[in-house]
């Protein structure tokens, strides 16, 4: 069982949306965990987020400013922690488009100086987020954060005696995340109109505690170089414009540079290394440090058929109209109506 009372555990992109919701359930959930950091280069962001965990009332919060592209900054950061959670990233796919060079240096050499702060340094966990744009990439973000998921399940064939496990979560649209897409229409409704991109597309869906649940069972249960991928419902782009304004129109604009139609978390290429543990998949790295009988026991994880993909399109379990309404009102405005 996880317990991260007395320990000592780094955010990195500490003050975005998954970052909140992780610090939110490690001080509701361990009250005695002896100091988490929050290490992000936007002070206006720690500014605001200090206000909402006053030193006073959580004495174990630390605020670092630093940029996961400094490697010395993030050694330091990383002196006597023990977990880090790397949530750090670019993760806009147009903006990384047109600004490739500044999407490799946090999302590609960011992921370099994490794994070699964190071994130089003593931490003995490390989580990175992934996103389903890292399977079977057609753009410039989803490409980085392919190669960040290779980097970090190939640096537990680096760390020679340490006993520091690296592995990854990977998993779709968070739901009410910053610019994800159910804020952004319902800022929208005042323009009387919604901008559909293509009225095919599809998405995986997920909740902020959703996204939580997955990195807890990371930090568990990881034995190093797994990716964990859960298993979530789809949704039609054009059920979430109905479930937040059915009455107005929706116009069609044309899917933006680097969109996919749908989105995959395992491709059929995948299958050879993936296992099904129940709530979850794994894709396991082609050569481990343990035993894959052991892992596979312990866990109750069955390999998936040759072939198999998850893809967003061909999912089994879909959100509809009504289930988005709710899930609205729950994950991103209670005062949501239509």
């Amino acid at each position: 069982m996880l317990d991260l009372n007395n320990k000592s555990i780094l955010i990195t992109g500490g003050t975005g949306s998954l970052g909140k919701q992780l610090t939110k359930r490690i001080f509701t959930q361990f009250p005695n965990v002896k100091r988490l950091v929050i290490f992000s280069r936007d002070e206006q962001k720690q500014f605001q987020m200090a206000q909402e965990y006053p030193g006073s009332e959580y004495p174990a919060i630390r605020f670092f400013i630093g940029d996961v592209r400094d490697k010395d900054r993030l050694v330091r950061a990383f002196q006597g922690v023990e977990y880090v959670i790397h949530a750090a990233a670019m993760k806009h796919v147009h903006l990384a488009e047109f600004n490739p060079s500044e999407c490799i240096k946090t999302n590609v050499t960011g992921a370099e100086n994490v794994i070699y702060a964190s071994l130089e340094t003593g931490v003995k966990n490390v989580v990175a987020l992934s996103t389903d744009k890292a399977c079977a990439p057609i753009n410039l973000y989803g490409a980085t954060k392919l190669t960040s998921d290779k980097l970090f399940v190939a640096a537990n064939n680096i760390k020679g005696s340490n006993s520091i496990k690296f592995s990854v979560v990977r998993y779709g649209n968070v739901m009410g995340s910053n610019g994800s897409v159910i804020p952004f229409f319902l800022k929208k409704k005042k323009d009387g109109f919604l901008p559909i991109t293509d009225p095919q597309m599809t998405r995986f869906n997920i909740s902020l505690d959703g996204g939580v649940d997955m990195v807890m069972h990371a930090m568990e249960n990881a034995w190093g170089g797994e990716i964990f991928i859960p298993k979530i419902p789809s949704y039609k782009i054009t059920d979430v414009a109905v479930a937040v304004a059915p009455e107005i129109e929706h116009r069609i604009i044309g899917i933006r540079p680097g969109e996919k139609i749908h989105e995959e978390m395992i491709t059929s290429s995948d299958s050879f290394l993936t296992y099904d543990m129940g709530k979850y998949y794994v894709i396991l790295p082609s050569r481990t440090n343990w035993s894959l009988e052991e892992f596979t026991n312990k866990f109750g994880a069955t390999k998936v058929k040759e072939g198999f993909q998850y893809n967003s399109g061909d999912n089994t379990e879909w959100e509809t109209v009504d289930s988005l309404r709710n899930l609205i009102v729950k994950h991103v405005d209670s005062d949501f109506s239509v």
